[in-house]
């Protein structure tokens, strides 16, 4: 019994003189639960390198390397596992000693305001509004164009959340994974057949997405990184200027494959002809509005709606 004892006074002393945030322990417990860094910063929706730094972190802060290569794994020491359940029940209660007053969204009355892309937006928020109609009819959604957000439109209050696959790697912007998708072509079958080959794919006519605010796709990106250049016939500023340029034409598009149900619906779709990582929906939210309760009622209620997509 004394062993354990002994890890929470350590702990204690080390919340006292270093003012450790709760965020940090929370991508201590996920990695403890995972038993992996990879699998812990999915779950979290932040990258594998800001877990790694927050673990970084919190082995100086705490004096113990907290986890340790096994395998190919890693694996927690007897500090990490006897300080854990600690953390766990500290966090239970801070979450319980700032929850406030309880929120009760049928009398509820505000404007959320969620900056999204067209496909991010027609995606979840359609459905998040049925919610929002049977649940806290006086709050209102306002969307606002995010093309590739930055953190700042967080800081300055322009926006309450943004959905987006871009993770800003700093200390007190909040994010939660959504849902996964995958990048894919489309094109009118009527007119041509899938390009097989990356060559092929390079030659054909596309039409490709330039955000508004001057930023290119991930995917263009990707690809320009690797000294691949694709034949761009046509550009547009979002997602709803695809179906038109593609039908009745040999033109493709390469887009999220879930837009084969709503935006571009209809078009054939084909795999890319390359290896091209996974498209992660999160959400992101300031740290100010962590605890707030009706801001965390309508990330819970965001988060169902994404559940429900992906099952």
């Amino acid at each position: 019994m004394g062993r354990p004892i002994a890890c929470y006074t350590a702990f204690m002393k080390s919340v006292d003189q270093f003012h450790l945030d709760t965020r940090s322990l929370e991508v201590f417990l996920a990695v403890l639960r995972a038993n992996s860094v990879s699998r812990a910063a999915v779950s979290l929706g932040m990258s594998q390198s800001a877990v790694s730094h927050t673990l970084e972190r919190l082995r100086q802060t705490l004096g113990d390397p907290l986890f340790v290569k096994s395998g190919r794994g890693i694996a927690p020491t007897r500090y990490a596992l006897k300080t854990g359940p600690h953390i766990q029940q500290i966090l239970d209660e801070l979450r319980a000693l700032s929850a406030g007053p309880p929120f009760e969204p049928a009398s509820a009355e505000f404007t959320f305001t969620i900056a999204a892309n067209d496909y991010q937006r027609d995606l979840l928020l359609p459905p998040l509004m049925k919610q929002l109609a049977l649940e806290a009819p006086g709050i209102r959604l306002q969307v606002v164009p995010s093309g590739i957000p930055g953190p700042e439109l967080l800081r300055e209050d322009v926006c309450d959340l943004i959905i987006t696959p871009h993770a800003p790697d700093t200390g007190d912007i909040i994010q939660k994974g959504l849902l996964r998708d995958q990048m894919v072509i489309f094109y009118d079958p009527s007119v041509r057949s899938a390009p097989a080959t990356l060559a092929e794919y390079l030659r054909a006519r596309h039409v490709d997405v330039l955000f508004g605010t001057g930023e290119r796709t991930g995917l263009e990106n990707a690809l320009r990184a690797r000294g691949l250049s694709r034949n761009i016939a046509v550009t547009v500023s979002n997602f709803s200027g695809l179906p038109e340029f593609l039908r009745g034409t040999d033109l493709v598009a390469s887009a999220p494959s879930r837009m084969q149900h709503q935006l571009l619906r209809g078009f054939a779709t084909a795999p890319l002809p390359f290896d091209y990582r996974d498209v992660h929906l999160l959400m992101i939210w300031h740290q100010r509005y962590q605890t707030d309760s009706g801001h965390r009622w309508l990330r819970n209620r965001l988060a169902a709606v994404a559940r429900d997509l992906g099952h």
